[in-house]
């Protein structure tokens, strides 16, 4: 992987849940690679099929962030260090660099808290992210919501129409977009990059992207594929290469945290359940895949994951597959938010707008593609990366340009 700091110069990331487990854990593992105490295992940008792609140095990213947390990062990786996830010694390591992204969160939308319009608050966050590039002399800034899941939204008049929308989000007493939305708006008013690390509403209103496209921004999302969905998505396309015929594809989620919590909301896990089957539905033919996701509090930060396959073979024949994997998932998420980061650093600088569908590798709900094959994915990340990396230097996405 070629690296290009003096083209890029420094990149923001600008975290919408600063202060959660996996922005907090990114910022760690962030910290541990610049100063050489971390090797950049899992991150897919290091690999050597990445060599030629020209990305920021991972030492040229400063972080910031909104949220509505006061637990400040540094307590939150110790709360992730009694838990069993991060080690002690790394966090002490890097205590000073947390400490110091601390002091560039601020806060978030707290819908609960309203006393402005959300047109206002949208100005206030796009300052904040302004505010944070200028003042670290930052080229550009990555936003990506790594926040809580929300309930998905019933569409209203006003999501279907630019005016209509910007009309309704300057009356303080209405409510119209939820939070994830809000943010989404901000980072387009900043002129940011956006990725949507959740399966959250963000740009999914079409009133939202007219208004976003209006800022010529890259976007990619949605809702990091981190363990089950990325097994899936690898096991259903090799059962169909075979000519077998899934029946059902069965799977449960346990996991504790506050992600457990927050899923344990039947409108907030609805959301999440439609992002993981979607992709499966499609790969498999429409085969019935029920899942379930379940709050066990006492395991923490472990996610564990089931799934039973029914598969029809030769003759009628039956076939099964069971799988069970734990990991911490907030570990397999925060590679993939430094990824992102570069890639999307390569997206802006490259002149790209809109849904970047190679991202889609990334996601379990891609915006801008309809592929799901983890391997096609594969091959269309690494063909854009290439594409992409090829036109700095010249034309509309000159990095001398930015």
């Amino acid at each position: 992987m070629t690296t290009s700091p003096h083209a890029y110069g420094k990149t923001g990331i600008w975290l919408i849940g600063a202060r959660g487990s996996v922005a907090t854990t990114a910022t760690v593992g962030l910290a541990a690679i610049s100063a050489g105490l971390a090797e950049a295992t899992g991150c897919v940008t290091e690999q050597e099929h990445f060599g030629g792609v020209a990305l920021p140095n991972f030492a040229d990213f400063v972080v910031g962030g909104h949220d509505i947390s006061d637990v400040c990062m540094a307590k939150r990786a110790e709360a992730l260090v009694e838990s069993g996830m991060l080690p002690l010694h790394l966090v002490e390591s890097v205590r000073p660099q947390l400490v110091e992204a601390d002091q560039r969160v601020r806060p978030g939308y707290n819908p609960a808290q309203k006393s402005e319009s959300q047109a206002e608050v949208a100005r206030r966050l796009a300052k904040d992210i302004l505010d944070f590039k200028d003042s670290n002399r930052l080229e550009r800034v990555i936003v990506l919501d790594v926040a809580s899941t929300e309930a998905p939204v019933q569409p209203i008049a006003e999501f279907t129409d630019a005016h209509l929308l910007l009309t309704a989000l300057e009356d303080p007493a209405r409510s119209v977009l939820p939070p994830s939305s809000v943010s989404a708006y901000a980072a387009a008013l900043a002129g940011s990059p956006y990725v949507c690390f959740t399966p959250s509403t963000a740009f999914n209103v079409p009133a939202l992207r007219e208004l976003a496209a209006r800022h010529h921004v890259p976007t990619a999302g949605q809702d990091g594929k981190t363990g089950q969905t990325w097994l899936r998505s690898v096991l259903a396309p090799a059962f169909a290469a075979r000519g077998l015929r899934v029946l059902s594809w069965a799977g449960t989620n346990l996991l504790g945290g506050g992600d457990g919590a927050t899923l344990a909301d039947p409108q907030a896990v609805s959301g999440k359940l439609q992002s993981k089957n979607r992709g499966l539905q499609e790969l498999t033919g429409g085969a019935v895949t029920p899942l379930h996701i379940d709050n066990v509090q006492d395991l923490g930060e472990t996610k564990v994951a089931w799934d039973h396959v029914n598969v029809e073979g030769f003759l009628g024949s039956r076939l099964t597959l069971q799988t069970t994997w734990s990991a911490y998932d907030s570990m397999l998420a925060a590679p993939m938010v430094l990824d992102l980061s570069r890639l999307m650093a390569l997206a802006h600088a490259a002149g790209e707008e809109g849904h970047v569908g190679a991202l889609g590798f990334f996601f379990k709900d891609p915006w801008g593609s309809d592929e799901h094959s983890f391997a096609n994915q594969t091959h269309n990340l690494l063909e854009w990366a290439k594409n992409a990396s090829a036109t700095l230097g010249t034309g509309t996405g000159s990095l001398d340009q930015q």
